[in-house]
């Protein structure tokens, strides 16, 4: 397999502080998952550069927060624009460190763009308040100032947009960052980095630091009193673990954790529309998202037509090397993601659950498994009660509303729910009544930069995208005046 960027440049190697690439005395490497080739040797950074980078952010940030948000705006816009040109470069890169098919890597390198975009407009509406004073001679304002120093602790799963998506907004508001880039892809944000200094960022507001020790690089992070706020994705044990180790400073938190998203086809959807939706929930990045449909709750009275339809939709998808024209579905990560996927399958179909179809490694080898299709699925098993992270659909069937409300409800994960129907009162009931954070009414595909993302529960709290999510990276300050 061969690859070629346009623009050598972008594919870096080295942690990026204070504008410069460093030369470190360590390096690991990056793999592609696909092949299990070694594609890049990384600068491997350490708690020292932790110091160094949150000293150079520090020392960026009375400069960067005092810009106007007009100023902030153009530099934004300029690396929104810089994004999209290199596309192209970007989605090679993105494809061969995390091993999704190329079309769906470029897909992700438009939507990372979008949040840039958007905050580069949004950031100009980071609005404050006069309040009625209490007394005649008294005048109250509120302003929204920037947090401070920002870390934001991305994901393997979606590389490039995981990152935009969290320091948009911070850049946006007038923070300077810290990105800690997943050990698996660091590339993409590298890649990022380069793009943001051609579009004029000052030194020092943003810093990566790629690392294969995560743990003690991330420690560094969470004791240090100068960064003043941290936006985490990834699994719910290391967002408790964060939790714990924010403590100290009183950072504040975004989390967004796990997710055990139900699919609920009720006995009038459209089960064609249905099972494209299911498709597109489900198989997205070979099952590897956090929003995936992870159990699909169908009424009987549609059962068997569903489980047919998408039987025949799934035998219509590809897997294969991203890099192949026509795939769908690449390799899992790693192998611990693939000896979990297979333990969940096994052990629901030692259970009592039906394999319908797949169930097993894909011929390809490696960490390739095989679309999998498993149906009179109980929630009791463990294949309902973990996020699978896998292409792997578990189909349940049920009789009435209440039933599949306390069924889609019994999970400690809070983050997506989708519901296909075409009564919309009766909808409308059950999506308030579902216990997450975003319900997607008869579409498989959430998440949009004008768009709150984000859980309840044990999926963890705070919002990106939208208005909502410039205010994660806003202070409130009350001035009182004596006229």
């Amino acid at each position: 397999m061969t690859w070629h960027l346009s623009d050598p440049q972008l594919l870096q190697h080295s942690p990026f502080i204070d504008g410069q690439w460093l030369t470190v005395d360590r390096t690991f490497p990056v793999v592609n998952p696909a092949t299990g080739a070694e594609i890049a040797q990384v600068g491997d950074g350490s708690p020292a550069l932790v110091e160094q980078a949150v000293t150079a952010a520090s020392r960026a940030l009375p400069g960067w927060s005092r810009r106007s948000a007009y100023e902030r705006a153009d530099i934004l816009r300029q690396w929104y624009q810089l994004i999209l040109a290199h596309q192209e470069d970007l989605a090679n890169i993105l494809c061969m460190e995390q091993g999704k098919p190329l079309a769906e890597a470029r897909g992700e390198i438009t939507y990372g763009a979008s949040f840039v975009s958007w905050f580069a407009e949004e950031g100009l509406r980071a609005y404050g308040d006069v309040l009625p004073g209490h007394r005649a001679d008294m005048r109250l304002f509120v302003l929204k100032q920037p947090i401070g120093v920002v870390a934001a602790i991305t994901p393997w799963n979606f590389p490039n947009a995981m990152i935009t998506r969290k320091i948009a907004p911070a850049l946006a508001a007038g923070c300077t960052v810290i990105v800690k880039p997943a050990e698996e892809t660091p590339l993409s944000a590298l890649a990022l980095a380069e793009l943001a200094r051609r579009a004029g960022f000052p030194e020092g507001v943003l810093n990566v630091i790629p690392c294969e020790r995560p743990v003690a690089v991330s420690e560094a992070i969470m004791a240090h009193p100068a960064v003043r706020k941290v936006s985490f994705t990834g699994s719910t044990e290391v967002g408790k673990r964060l939790v714990l180790q924010s403590a100290p400073t009183l950072k504040k938190l975004s989390l967004e954790l796990g997710g055990n998203a139900p699919f609920i086809v009720m006995d009038d959807a459209d089960v064609a529309r249905a099972v494209a939706g299911a498709i597109t929930a489900k198989f997205r990045n070979a099952g590897q998202t956090c929003v995936c449909a992870n159990r699909i709750f169908v009424h009987r009275n549609v059962h068997d037509a569903f489980v047919e339809g998408y039987q025949t939709a799934l035998a219509s998808l590809t897997v294969g090397h991203g890099m192949d024209a026509g795939v769908a579905i690449g390799p899992l990560i790693n192998q611990q993601a693939l000896q979990k996927v297979e333990r969940l399958v096994s052990d629901a179909v030692d259970a009592g659950a039906n394999l319908v179809t797949g169930g097993g490694a894909h011929p390809l080898g490696g960490t390739f498994y095989a679309p999998t299709l498993i149906t009179d699925v109980e929630p009791s098993m463990d294949i309902c009660r973990e996020e699978i992270f896998g292409p792997v659909a578990a189909v349940i069937p049920f009789s009435s509303d209440q039933e599949v409300l306390e069924k889609a409800n019994f999970t400690r994960a809070g983050l997506a729910a989708y519901l296909y129907g075409k009564d919309l009162s009766r909808v409308w009931q059950l999506a308030e009544a579902l216990e997450y954070g975003m319900v997607g009414i008869n579409t498989g595909m959430l998440s949009t930069a004008a768009a709150p993302f984000g859980g309840i529960k044990e999926s963890g709290f705070g919002r990106e995208g939208s208005k909502y999510g410039l205010d994660e990276y806003l202070t409130l300050k009350y001035i009182a005046m004596e006229v």
